[in-house]
């Protein structure tokens, strides 16, 4: 039977991924507890709707760092993509851009920053990781900006890579028929071997800057034009102290629950980050998005949208951009009909007084 909701793509995509990479895409960091509280805290929050209220006509569309979105949904970045599908991000984008949203292309993909713009019609933001070396970074800047991406997102939650066990008992490496597509030479192949280990482990640990603080931040705004969110923000502090320096958006995340176990899942971390930004930028959050009325929840703590991940990744799997185009479009849908039944028609009817907190 075709899925119905996101939640139907898993099973299928766990049949056509190899049980290595499955592991990689969907463990989690330590035990895990923040991987399920990321789902579990969504299912806390109680709903508030308004009733004999007009919601024949429903609009979720938003303009989102100045480009015009369907709907408030982002797809996140995510790795190594050609894992799930041999088209892997260009087949992501394709299916991100029929479904009239925005996709955030990872550093790690398994094709080019430059094929996957070229395969795309819709907007694409660009997730930066910064390098020891920051010629390598101010490189992926200018190939992004040549290339048309409209936003930077600089990961911020990653000093070092958290310890993913399934990683680490599967000696996770890159298959040997894909490289990271966006270097040459010894970068391109060194996420590939993982002898005692994960290779990604490994690869940050020689490449990534575990020194970087607030002024990597300032220097990047300094060499881009491009608006520039910090995707890792959890705290209040953090929040405020990214709008000091100057950021375009924050996105409240935990890594899908991959680095730090045991901090807040993000839905429950979004209020005080919302409080601290005071509406001086952009509020994404993303972690355990799986329904409709999970994004209605987070728009009424303060997001102005989400990122969605894994989910739209399976769809990827079962069925290439096809399925990613219709797994979109059915969170899209459940959207507006959580709108309807919550008596909120419009993206600015929905406020704080739509949710009851635990």
């Amino acid at each position: 039977m075709e899925p119905i909701n996101l939640f139907d793509y898993e099973p299928l995509a766990r049949e056509r991924i190899d049980p290595v990479a499955w592991d990689y895409y969907q463990s989690g960091a330590n035990d895990e507890v923040t991987l399920r509280e990321n789902r579990l805290a969504f299912e806390r929050i109680r709903l508030r709707p308004r009733v004999l209220v007009s919601v024949e006509a429903r609009d979720t569309r938003l303009t989102l760092l100045g480009e015009s979105l369907r709907s408030p949904i982002v797809v996140a970045p995510m790795a190594y993509q050609r894992m799930a599908h041999d088209e892997g991000e260009a087949a992501m984008a394709r299916g991100v851009g029929a479904a009239g949203m925005a996709m955030c292309v990872s550093t790690m993909s398994t094709t080019s920053l430059e094929d996957v713009a070229q395969a795309a019609n819709g907007p694409l933001w660009f997730q930066l990781y910064v390098y020891r070396d920051r010629s390598v970074t101010e490189s992926l800047v200018r190939r992004a900006e040549q290339a048309g991406y409209r936003a930077l997102v600089v990961t911020v939650d990653m000093p070092a890579v958290g310890q993913r066990e399934a990683d680490l008992r599967n000696g996770f490496g890159l298959p040997p028929h894909l490289t990271l597509a966006n270097f040459e030479g010894a970068l391109a192949e060194e996420g590939r071997v993982a002898p005692g280990g994960s290779a990604l482990s490994i690869y940050a640990s020689h490449q990534l800057d575990p020194n970087l603080t607030w002024e990597g931040i300032d220097w990047l705004r300094s060499i881009t034009s491009l608006p520039v969110l910090l995707k890792g923000i959890l705290t209040a502090e953090d929040a405020a102290l990214a709008v000091a320096h100057g950021v375009a958006g924050v996105i409240v995340s935990n890594h899908g629950g991959r680095q730090l176990d045991g901090v807040a899942p993000t839905i429950e971390a979004l209020p005080e980050v919302a409080q601290a930004v005071a509406g001086r930028c952009v509020i994404l959050m993303d972690g355990g998005v799986r329904r409709g009325t999970d994004i209605l929840k987070a728009l009424a703590l303060g997001a102005q949208a989400v990122l969605v991940g894994r989910p739209v990744l399976w769809a990827l799997a079962v069925d290439g951009a096809a399925g990613v185009e219709r797994a979109l479009t059915l969170l899209h849908d459940e959207l507006q009909l959580a709108m309807a039944l919550a008596g909120r028609p419009t993206l600015a009817s929905i406020d704080r007084s739509l949710v009851r907190l635990p």
